[in-house]
């Protein structure tokens, strides 16, 4: 009877679930098109993708992160925000919404997904801006590579480390409290991993976006970055420390825009952007790590690190732990 009651419910739920689906579709194609604000990268690919499949045209916009805020709240207050979806770390799309830039919209695509990406009902998390250091393979003998954080502090890395401004760098700040929070027993061991780093005087540049330089060159051996330039950056000698601690790394976040001009095309995009199709192409070719069940960027090991969400930080958190950061850092 249990069985036959569940198998009634599937064939009334199937075809108003297709029905749906399909009644969506055709509105978005009756719309012709959808704009997307982004601070990825290299992502055209699954725009492509889109356009391919739905005869859709996606029409993808990049904006740096440092800009992203303050470029899409000008459009918005102004009127004139053409985004119909909005992508970007989980703490700038938490700022849209407060602004009430962002509309509701819960996609079933996103069901699989773990509990707690789905706990907002207007972003959906699809995927960690992962930290991981990165080293040339060719220069760093595999003894050497460090098998925890705290290695950085060896006085061997003097002169050798690259990383993002703590500072100023807002992805860097949060990574280096969610070390605290995180990976260290104490405050007191945190605090002398940050000192013995400083020590080792690394070498700051404005984001991670540049980190990868000057280790391909050798003019550093290892910088505190991302994984994905393994991939981005082939066939450059860069390989990832496999250390025996979790990676960290900021939420990304997709959204509706609440002045989207195109909004069934845009909830369409939402659905095949978080669709195992386009995750799998933004693992691959992109090599984001994404939350789609079972799906990895092609980095060796990467599938069995442990990959955790750091929390988001206030901006008075940013700007506070900046500044002693600055102080930290500054006598070396």
């Amino acid at each position: 009877m249990k069985k036959l009651v569940i198998i009634l419910m599937i064939m009334f739920l199937v075809p108003s679930v297709y029905a749906a689906d399909n009644t969506l579709a055709q509105k978005a194609k009756a719309e012709g098109q959808v704009s997307f604000y982004a601070n990825m990268t290299a992502i055209q690919p699954i725009m492509d993708a889109f356009n391919a499949q739905t005869g859709i045209k996606g029409k993808y916009t990049r904006i740096s992160t440092s800009k992203f805020l303050p470029t899409v709240l000008t459009e918005f207050q102004a009127g004139k925000l053409m985004a119909d979806v909005l992508q970007a770390p989980l703490p700038v799309m938490q700022m849209l919404k407060a602004k009430g830039v962002l509309a509701p919209y819960k996609s079933e695509v996103a069901a699989n997904y773990p509990a707690w990406t789905q706990k907002d009902d207007q972003i959906q998390v699809f995927g960690i801006e992962y930290v991981a250091l990165i080293y040339n393979k060719e220069k760093v003998k595999k003894a050497d590579v460090p098998k925890r954080y705290e290695d950085l502090t060896d006085p061997k890395w003097k002169n050798k480390i690259v990383m993002a401004n703590p500072a100023t760098h807002a992805t860097t700040i949060s990574w280096l409290i969610g070390l605290k929070e995180n990976v260290f027993k104490s405050e007191g061991q945190w605090m002398k991993f940050l000192q013995g780093l400083a020590a080792n005087r690394p070498m700051f540049v404005k984001s991670f976006g540049p980190t990868p330089a000057p280790i391909e060159s050798g003019e550093k051996l290892i910088g505190i970055s991302m994984p994905k330039y393994i991939i981005t950056k082939a066939p450059a000698p860069l390989d990832w420390a496999r250390i025996d601690q979790p990676l960290l790394g900021t939420p990304r976040g997709i959204a509706l825009s609440a002045s989207a001009k195109n909004p069934n095309a845009a909830k369409l995009f939402i659905n095949f952007w978080l669709s195992k199709k386009a995750m799998g192409m933004l693992s691959s070719k992109v090599g984001e790590y994404v939350l789609a069940p079972g799906v990895f960027p092609p980095i060796d090991g990467i599938d069995k690190a442990k990959v955790i969400p750091i929390r988001t930080l206030s901006d008075k958190e940013i700007k506070d732990w900046g500044a002693k950061f600055k102080d930290i850092f500054k006598p070396f």
